[in-house]
């Protein structure tokens, strides 16, 4: 599969901070949208791209730890949101929509992580539903005001797109032999496959697309994991200690990729691609970086789409 996939040479890295990237970019009069916006790299990608001029909105689940969170922080409004509700995500749509603003910056950053298994909507597995369908319909349904000839939908996924094979199209809602990591990397699997159909159905338009990897970073995502889970895994110890943190990013290194994927010029022109380390990945190999070619399959994220659209019943490009 013919892939532009392959490192542009940004001259950031793993170690980069959303700040760093942001040096010179002047966001101001822009807005953008950060779901997850008020807690680990969610929240230091709202402060970093308030402290750039742009204006912020955040819709949360939980709005007044939102409102906690965020205090004090200018240009900063939260809204409430479930993801893993679809009227809710509608109710929220319709409420920004009535607004009359347009949106230059979308970043999907919330989401959940190695679940026990637990059902939302229609039986679905929540973590298909809330990582991918509830981001499906958001973006679908604030198409609108995603403004055309310049704005920028990014899709937070993960290096966990690996434990999956791609999409388990025979049973999508894992309804038998559930596993927590490989629904987890289908989810992840799923976000990467939205930016790469969101980015063929909205180029015309001038909207671009993309996904990433933000890193290894120690935040409230790990809130289903227990710690001997992670003392297992070998990520901290019996104390609570981080074992490696030169593998692991700070929460402002973890934000970095997302934001850059979002503002940098030096991503004009291109679109519907998987970035990691604040760079274009490369086509995965025998290794852990990179991005599966799963992932990026036109056909895969094609057939993803109209699959999100019947489920969600949400599609901005049906003609």
């Amino acid at each position: 599969m013919s892939t532009a996939q392959h490192k542009i040479g940004s001259g950031f890295g793993a170690t980069s901070t959303a700040d760093e990237v942001l040096e010179g970019i002047d966001l101001s009069g822009k807005l953008a949208l950060v779901t997850g916006g008020y807690s680990g790299i969610g929240l230091e990608t709202t402060r970093a791209l308030v402290k750039a001029g742009a204006l912020v909105v955040v819709p949360a689940r939980r709005p007044e730890t939102a409102e906690q969170a965020l205090a004090g922080l200018p240009g900063v409004e939260v809204d409430e949101l479930d993801l893993g509700d679809l009227e809710s995500v509608r109710r929220f749509a319709e409420r920004f929509l009535a607004s009359g603003r347009g949106l230059d910056i979308v970043i999907d950053s919330a989401g959940i992580m190695a679940c026990p298994e637990t059902r939302v909507g229609d039986g679905w597995e929540a973590q298909f539903a809330t990582n991918h369908l509830g981001h499906f319909a958001l973006v679908n349904r604030l198409w609108p005001a995603i403004a055309p000839g310049g704005a920028r939908v990014v899709s937070v996924s993960s290096r966990g797109h690996h434990h999956a094979a791609g999409i388990r199209w025979d049973d999508i809602h894992w309804r038998q032999g559930y596993d927590k990591w490989e629904a987890y990397g289908q989810a992840k699997t799923a976000n990467v496959l939205f930016a790469v159909q969101l980015d063929k159905l909205g180029r015309d338009a001038g909207v671009r697309a993309f996904a990433l990897h933000p890193g290894g970073i120690l935040t409230p995502l790990q809130r289903h994991l227990a710690q001997e889970e992670m003392v297992e895994r070998g990520w901290i110890d019996e104390e609570g200690n981080l074992l490696h943190p030169e593998v692991f990013k700070t929460p402002q290194q973890g934000a970095a990729t997302q934001v850059w994927a979002a503002t940098s010029p030096q991503l004009d022109g291109l679109g519907g691609l998987y970035l990691e380390d604040c760079d274009i990945a490369e086509p995965a190999q025998d290794t852990r970086e990179g991005v599966k070619d799963w992932a990026i399959d036109p056909e895969q994220a094609a057939r993803l789409w109209t699959l999100s659209a019947e489920l969600t019943g949400v599609d901005a490009f049906a003609s």
